[in-house]
């Protein structure tokens, strides 16, 4: 029998993008090492790293002599490799192709929409913020959100019947959503109920639970 190789993901474990393959990797038990990387932990942007990244952002997943970036092709290759079977992603073309929809969704468009805000309130200090600007942006990411939660009207959960990797991306995205304080958000009763079911899973209390930073 072959032994495992050591799998370690390269990623500073505030990040929203770093957050989802940990969140993954957890769902799917899988033991890896996580090595600080990106803003104050530095790494990203030296040789050593961009030898393995050329793009020089997180995470980087490195198994043996294998090394992958983009965080959704991350999740994909986990699932892949190490959870054949897996409810994460299911082998249904229909179903799998939703969940596709929705992991490029979240990174072409409710990340550039939502990163603003979630800088402007929590890595920016009070006494320099633009609320009116901040507010606009707000208003913005609450029209998306919007979105879901109509989509989620009579769901449990984004595709299919099982918590797949639509869940799991949008889940981190939607910890940031109703963390932030101090500007007015829409009511989305829908929206918060999937999150609250979300929210419970373990490896989401100990990966993206976590006070923001």
């Amino acid at each position: 029998m072959p032994i495992p190789t050591q799998i370690t993901i390269w990623g500073r474990a505030n990040s929203v993008n770093v957050q989802k393959v940990l969140w993954c990797a957890s769902e799917l038990d899988l033991v890896f090492e996580r090595i600080d990387a990106g803003m104050a932990f530095g790494h990203n942007d030296q040789p050593h790293y961009l030898q393995m990244n050329p793009n020089g952002r997180i995470p980087t997943l490195v198994e043996g002599d294998f090394v992958l970036w983009e965080s959704n092709a991350i999740l994909r290759y986990l699932v892949l490799a190490h959870g054949r079977g897996s409810t994460l992603y299911p082998e249904a073309a229909k179903i799998r192709a939703g969940i596709e929809r929705w992991l490029d969704w979240t990174l072409s468009t409710l990340q550039p929409a939502e990163r603003p805000v979630f800088w402007g309130l929590v890595r920016t200090p009070a006494a320099e913020r633009d609320m009116a600007a901040l507010q606009r942006d707000t208003d913005a990411v609450g029209r998306l959100w919007t979105m879901i939660d109509a989509h989620l009207v009579g769901r449990d959960v984004m595709e299919g019947e099982t918590f797949s990797l639509a869940d799991l991306a949008l889940g981190t995205y939607a910890r940031r959503w109703f963390g932030v304080e101090g500007v007015v958000k829409p009511e989305l009763p829908h929206l918060m109920r999937w999150y609250q079911r979300v929210a419970t899973r373990p490896a989401f209390v100990a990966i993206v639970a976590p006070p923001m930073s």
